[in-house]
């Protein structure tokens, strides 16, 4: 028993890259063998408190190219990806017992459900057992930014402009060396299909503005192919609030969501095109957007459970409504307003929405027809490829009046469209596809 090698477990979640990742590099750094597992939380693909899955079939697909992805760069160096359709409290404990697991490295959640999953894991496991959490989702890292997150400011630009002066984004980690072959682990586990987690297989929509598959191998090369092939990076701010297309936008959201990409990866990149071919402002814009991103994380970071509750941070109390019809009309495509409709269809037949889409829609749910927020928010998080906690439920309040928009606007959704969709175009692409089935 004393020979026995020490097993170092990367418990993935959100963190599903093999470059840049401190888990990994951690494992690494133990000297112990090395595992890793995920798991297809069966939660994930249920009903949640507004009835709507939690994950819906796009984003399911996704996942599932990004975990098959994730399995073969980790075989790559030699690391064993041990995957199952069952809640981690199940098994990981059984993992820490046959692979004499020490320490488990995994990134740091703080949202309830992923805090409870921790929990629950721990609970389970022998005290002995290391956990190494590592704050591995952000542009600047919690440890780097100069206030106290107690004193977070509650306005975006003094935020931003903070970090900007104050702080720097650490390097890009580069992937851990190819370990040797005696570190891999017989594993006869398999990914489950798509049919296994609850859905019928399906095709992209042809009209899709995101055709993009899963994985840090297709992350890395549409961030590529949008700076250095195609250079749409140096038009970014100018073309950022289009709706028809693959290039209005970087579309890098849904490898951030899940973190097949780092935001470190994406802002080093682009320092290195801006040194290399040309610095301007769409350049620092997605860089901006990185931070926007970042700005939401620690909302949640500092609020907590507030982010998931009808009166938001400010505790500020409306007339919501909840009433079944309207709510059926909105996701339907069935508004007063064919602008909305438009953007509604298009998430429902394809996962994604714009940008300039999703907060005209968000807008006309809370402050048009003054529905709760929440079950916008809770569809959003249902369907979107691109859907993250802190992002969706941050921009959401924002919309709502409830979060951290100093001006609690509305959005007049005719204006925009007849702005961002003067032709009618996109109001066309989608409304005439509602009359056929893709």
């Amino acid at each position: 028993m004393q020979n026995e090698p020490k097993t170092s477990l990367v418990w993935f979640r959100n963190d599903l890259r093999t470059f840049d990742n401190s888990s990994l590099t951690k494992a690494k750094k133990s000297g112990n063998r090395i595992v890793a597992v995920y798991c297809f939380d069966p939660r994930h693909f249920q009903a949640g408190p507004f009835s709507f899955k939690k994950t819906e079939k796009f984003r399911a697909k996704f996942l599932l190219e990004t975990i098959e992805v994730l399995k073969e760069n980790l075989e790559n160096l030699n690391i064993s990806l041990f995957t199952y359709f069952d809640r981690p409290e199940h098994i990981i404990p059984q993992l820490v017992q046959k692979l004499s697991v020490h320490t488990i490295f995994l990134q740091k959640e703080w949202t309830s459900e992923e805090t409870f999953v921790l929990e629950e894991v721990k609970r389970k496991t022998p005290s002995t057992i290391n956990f190494v959490e590592s704050y591995d989702q952000f542009l600047y890292h919690p440890e780097d930014i100069s206030f106290d997150i107690a004193k977070l400011p509650r306005v975006f630009t003094e935020f931003r402009k903070i970090c900007e002066n104050k702080s720097t984004v650490r390097k890009a980690l580069p992937s851990p060396d190819k370990l040797d072959q005696e570190n891999k682990i017989s594993n006869d586990t398999v990914i489950p299909s798509l049919e296994d987690l609850g859905y019928e297989t399906f095709e992209l929509h042809p009209q899709s503005a995101f055709s993009f598959q899963g994985g840090e191998i297709d992350g890395r090369n549409r961030l590529h192919s949008y700076l250095w092939k195609t250079k749409k990076l140096l038009t970014y701010k100018k073309t950022r609030n289009g709706l028809i297309g693959a290039d209005y936008s970087s579309k890098l959201s849904a490898w951030l969501a899940n973190g097949s990409l780092s935001p470190r990866l994406i802002y080093w990149e682009i320092k290195e095109f801006e040194h290399q071919v040309e610095k301007n402002e769409s350049t620092y814009w997605l860089v901006f957007e990185l931070i926007w991103r970042d700005f939401f994380k620690y909302v949640s970071l500092k609020h907590g459970n507030q982010i998931f509750k009808q009166q938001g941070i400010l505790n500020r109390t409306y007339e919501w409504d909840d009433n079944a019809d309207l709510i059926d009309q909105w996701i339907n495509g069935k508004t007063k307003s064919a602008f909305v409709n438009a953007n509604m269809i298009e998430i429902k037949k394809t996962g994604w929405m714009s940008n300039r889409g999703r907060q005209n829609v968000a807008s006309y749910f809370a402050k048009e027809l003054m529905l709760d927020w929440r079950i916008g928010a809770s569809y959003f998080e249902s369907m979107l490829l691109d859907y993250d906690v802190h992002s969706n439920y941050g921009n959401w309040m924002y919309v709502a009046g409830v979060g951290n928009d100093p001006r609690d606007r509305k959005f007049n959704v005719s204006l925009q469209a007849e702005r961002y969709d003067p032709q009618g175009k996109f109001q066309q692409l989608w409304l005439q596809s509602s009359l056929f089935d893709f």
